[in-house]
């Protein structure tokens, strides 16, 4: 699962439409609507903001696999 479908499921999950998703990120709807269709990229500042919003970690948006296993320096 790519990041575009989390973005959408977790604005979807929360109620929300792209208006309002958009306003967290101080950015309009359509704004919004291009991270979604691939359009445009999140900055960092937009992924803290969401991961803030809807309480969940940047691995979980990034759709990274819980189990992921880092390599050692």
């Amino acid at each position: 699962m790519n990041y575009i479908k989390r973005l959408k499921e977790l604005r979807e999950d929360n109620d929300l439409t792209q208006a309002e998703a958009g306003k967290i990120l101080n950015k309009s709807q359509q704004g919004y609507a291009h991270l979604e269709n691939g359009k445009a990229r999140f900055t960092l500042d937009d992924l803290t903001k969401l991961c803030l919003y809807y309480g969940v970690s940047a691995d979980y948006i990034l759709g990274l696999p819980d189990n992921l296993k880092y390599p050692k320096r």
